[in-house]
């Protein structure tokens, strides 16, 4: 039923994951709920340690942010992809160095740049004009900045257009043709270290095609900067490598994807004569398949279409509003019975869109069932809002036959955190 996914299994018509009873986790801890596997969570990192043993794996936090997480991939050897300076306090708390940190984005404020010196991590510079920037707060900061230099190299990754990054149109990089240039430039701003280039071509892809040529890309851009003196010690080929959200579907292993770029980057800077550190940034493959989010049926209601509507909106797992997202459902309670009606998934808030899932087989459901949304561990909780006044949900963290709560239940108060009321309007 489950195919590679180990740490799920139903016992007595119960869905399990590790050896905890979903419906005892539901009815103990309330839903909305997100579940992660230790155990499963842990060895999706060591493959990609088995793949790529020369290479650092820096874990894209924008995927799941949770400091238990975080703790686990940093006691598993990863460093951190991160976005804000929000994501670099999250990813120090949890022991991760500074020197396997990378603070990514396209739109890095003074503070970010700030924040980065401060700590002593690399940045990766998105422009040349935030290279000028960044070199003169350095100087202020009687600082030097390691950087990195993200490119956009143009390739095409075959995923959905939101969440494709590496196209010439892509908000994200240097322009493949301009690199050479600003690397050049970069190597005589006082305050600028250019050590590397980085790039990151999308998300949830399913082929290792366009991860190939995106190498070769960055081996040409690698060339040019070499031929202009410029010195690479890393090069980053960020992450992207998709999961198997629907059952019938396949997915590359990180042992594909070594396969399909390490013999394009080895090959290439043996004839450079140059040895850089390979660095890349799983996320999603990581996290998304150690989790599940467990949701309670309110009403099912019988229209022009089956609807059952659950107390998980697309403010507690937003992806199916985003991007038309497939997540396999089942009924935890009844999880070894068939499909007997067919079911839209809706959830609570007060749009059109708050749409789950659509069309599935499930066994016929009554009030107070519950649903495991499957694969839920990536872009879930993270991309999770208070929308309509819904507080966010509980995380739990299961290791084999018990479970340890990782983030507590919004509760009503949360929705006045930060909050003030001018005393004008006071009654």
């Amino acid at each position: 039923m489950f195919g590679s996914k180990d740490h799920l299994t139903t016992i007595d018509n119960h869905l399990y994951i590790e050896d905890v009873d979903c419906c005892r986790l539901a009815a103990e801890e309330g839903t909305p709920l997100y579940v992660t596997s230790e155990r499963r969570l842990r060895e999706n990192i060591r493959r990609y340690h088995r793949a790529f043993p020369d290479a650092e794996k820096y874990f894209a936090v924008k995927a799941n942010g949770n400091l238990a997480i975080l703790q686990v991939a940093a006691q598993e050897g990863m460093g951190a992809d991160i976005f804000s300076a929000g994501e670099l306090s999250l990813v120090r708390l949890a022991g991760i160095p500074r020197d396997m940190i990378l603070f990514n984005g396209n739109s890095k404020s003074e503070k970010d740049h700030i924040a980065a010196l401060q700590a002593g991590v690399r940045i990766s510079v998105d422009s040349n004009e935030e290279l000028e920037h960044l070199a003169r707060t350095a100087r202020n900061l009687d600082s030097e900045a390691e950087i990195l230099f993200r490119v956009n190299p143009n390739v095409s990754p075959k995923t959905h257009p939101k969440i494709a990054t590496g196209l010439r149109s892509s908000k994200f990089g240097i322009p493949a043709e301009q690199v050479a240039g600003t690397y050049k430039r970069a190597m005589e701003l006082e305050g600028i270290k250019p050590v590397g280039l980085h790039c990151h071509i999308g998300s949830q892809i399913l082929d290792t095609a366009p991860f190939a040529e995106a190498a070769g890309r960055m081996m040409d851009i690698t060339r040019a900067v070499v031929a202009e003196g410029g010195n690479v010690e890393r090069i980053d080929l960020g992450g992207g490598l998709g999961i198997q959200y629907q059952p019938d579907s396949t997915a590359p292993l990180p042992s594909d994807l070594a396969k399909a770029v390490l013999p394009v980057i080895q090959d290439s800077c043996r004839d450079m004569g140059i040895f850089p550190q390979l660095i890349l940034e799983p996320g999603r493959s990581i996290v998304a398949d150690s989790t599940i989010m467990l949701t309670g049926v309110n009403v099912v209601k019988r229209a022009h279409v089956n609807f059952v509507a659950v107390d998980a909106g697309f403010n507690v797992l937003a992806r199916p509003m985003l991007y038309d997202s497939y997540h396999h459902v089942l009924a935890a309670n009844r999880a070894e019975e068939q499909g007997e009606e067919t079911y839209t998934i809706v959830g609570p808030i007060c749009e059109t869109g708050d749409v789950l899932a659509r069309d599935r087989r499930l066994p016929r459901l009554v009030r107070g069932d519950t649903l495991a949304f499957l694969d839920a561990g990536a872009y879930g909780f993270s991309m999770a809002s208070q929308y309509n006044g819904q507080p966010r949900p509980a995380e739990v963290l299961v290791s084999e036959d018990r479970w340890e709560l990782i983030r507590h239940r919004e509760d009503e108060s949360a929705l006045l955190a930060g909050q003030t009321i001018p005393s004008r309007l006071m009654w």
